[in-house]
């Protein structure tokens, strides 16, 4: 069925964020006292699910909210070295000018992502940002109400584990995308509605005739 919302993630969604994650996680590692990634933990990690990364870090909860706040500030500095991936805004323009509503659930503060997205951010109807690791799908829930639309015309679209945890939680459907921080098969081991290999299929599919779930 045709979506009447679609609710974007930013990092590794929209936004090539992981060369710069890859460069700065392990300062903040040592700032906050969790274990430091080596090259050889990234495909692992890409498989694993959210809580999984964490109990790997050595992440414990109480630490989250102050972990997010400092990268979040470290990312204002950062924001604008941060590209969009390629066709992006092809695909934004592409789902607006079908009277689409778009949306943004992000991690990231409202400030930066409006930043990082440029003039592409006046498409987005409404932000709702500083989502905490599982805050999610309250965030989702929240977007829909504001949208006055039913759960069943409402998509989210990210490229972790927890982006799926969170639509399915929200009673939404959900997309996968296959070029951020997870693994393809640790997505599709969590049965996203969609999975999205290329960043042109988001409005093939969305736009002209959605496609079968778990294609």
């Amino acid at each position: 069925m045709p979506y009447a919302l679609v609710i974007f993630d930013l990092d590794g969604t929209l936004a090539d964020s992981f060369p710069w994650f890859r460069l700065h996680v392990n300062t903040v590692a040592r700032r906050y006292g969790f274990r430091e990634v080596r090259d050889e933990d990234i495909d692992g990690l890409r498989h694993a699910s959210t809580r999984e990364i964490l109990d790997f870090l050595e992440v414990p909860g109480w630490k989250l909210p102050f972990i997010a706040r400092h990268v979040r500030q470290l990312k204002t500095k950062h924001a604008a070295s941060i590209p969009l991936f390629a066709g992006v805004d092809i695909m934004l323009d592409r789902l607006a000018a079908n009277g689409t509503r778009l949306a943004l659930v992000s991690s990231d503060s409202e400030a930066n992502a409006r930043q990082k997205l440029g003039a592409r951010a006046r498409l987005f109807a409404d932000f709702d940002c500083s989502a905490s690791v599982f805050g999610k799908a309250r965030k989702f829930r929240r977007v829909v109400k504001r949208a006055r639309v039913a759960p069943q015309a409402a998509i989210a679209i990210g490229d972790e584990t927890r982006d799926i945890e969170a639509a399915h939680a929200a009673g939404i459907a959900c997309g996968a995308v296959t070029w951020g921080y997870a693994a393809e098969k640790a997505l599709r081991d969590r049965s996203p509605d969609y999975v999205f290999t290329r960043m042109e299929e988001i409005a093939e599919r969305l736009v002209v005739s959605p496609a079968t779930p778990n294609g």
